[in-house]
């Protein structure tokens, strides 16, 4: 079963995640399979988008999705990965070229410097007009070299958006996708709020910044096959067994789709009626197919004339779904 660990270092200003996706991940390279599934590349790219956008989901307060997108100018011309707030997620990936074996993240999708990652927040009690919130970040650093970890682009992601120093490792194969994220809590009411001299702040700040490189570092020693093979409580032991540590009660992330009729019609209604109409004289009716869970929904004349006339907010019957 996937599961999804929060824990605390005791007494200091340092949190940590892990999470192992099991059923969850299995299910979406399942609902794959009949398009024949994807290179070995771009599903260990996939299955660590896909853990870290849970990851990234878990570690903030939002009632909504959070979808992180990996697009660029490679043969993987778009991935993405979509979770809930109950963790409940799903993935996809839209391959257009040769994927050759060992390909990395700037050949898949940065072949020439185009490639961005979009960490999209879309609330699902957003007033009307207001748009989802969305980061951007280039997949190549400061200095214009092009990096091949997704961790790496995450953690420069969070340090921007949040101003926060975290670590993240990352791993995926055919059975699990894990990954450990580590990142440093702010301080409130520290330094001369509390009549201490710049001096003091700046001996406590250095010995926070120990504290966190510590941790991180240990993180950072942390192998692909560990994390992929090793439980939480081996994991957790092998790596901070001389840290106090305090673990919460893990959630449990699943694989769900939200494609829906609703959503479907309401794609078909903004084409418009001679869009539509149009498909339906070269085609006769309208298939479109979930590209995360493989459902597919058909509209016959009948069925696409009754998107545009029900009334709003009322739904036609049900088409064909499979």
């Amino acid at each position: 079963m996937s599961e999804l660990h929060k824990f605390i270092f005791d007494g200091l200003p340092v949190r940590g995640m892990l999470v192992r996706l099991t059923d969850a991940w299995q299910e979406i390279l399942k609902r794959r399979e009949a398009a024949g599934g994807y290179p070995s590349e771009v599903l260990q790219l996939l299955g660590e988008m896909t853990a870290a956008g849970a990851l990234m989901q878990s570690n903030i307060k939002f009632n909504g999705a959070l979808v992180l997108q990996i697009f660029g100018d490679g043969p993987l011309k778009l991935a993405v990965a979509e979770v809930q707030p109950d963790l409940s997620l799903r993935a996809t990936a839209t391959v257009t070229g040769e994927v050759l074996p060992g390909d990395s993240l700037s050949r898949l999708v940065n072949v020439n410097n185009q490639g961005r990652c979009a960490i999209t927040l879309d609330p699902k009690d957003k007033l009307p007009g207001r748009q989802p919130y969305q980061g951007v970040v280039p997949l190549f650093g400061d200095k214009h070299e092009k990096i091949e970890s997704l961790g790496e682009v995450l953690e420069h992601y969070m340090l921007q958006s949040e101003q926060l120093d975290t670590k993240l490792i990352l791993a995926a194969d055919g059975e699990v996708a894990a990954g450990l994220l580590i990142q440093r809590l702010p301080v409130k009411g520290q330094g001369n709020l509390q009549g201490q001299s710049s001096a003091d702040a700046n001996e406590d700040e250095i010995g926070l910044n120990e504290d966190y490189n510590r941790i991180a570092i240990l993180a950072s020693s942390l192998k692909r096959e560990e994390l992929l093979t090793l439980d939480a409580d081996t994991l957790l032991h092998r790596l901070f067994w001389e840290e106090k540590m305090t673990r919460f009660v893990p959630s449990t992330p699943t694989f769900a789709c939200s494609c829906s009729q609703e959503r479907v019609s309401g794609m078909l209604r903004s084409l418009g009626t001679a869009e539509v109409e149009s498909i339906l004289a070269e085609q006769g009716r309208i298939d479109v197919g979930c590209e995360f869970c493989g459902a597919q929904y058909g509209f016959d004349p009948v069925d696409a004339a009754q998107i545009f006339t029900s009334p709003a907010g009322q739904l036609p019957p049900a088409p064909t779904v499979q």
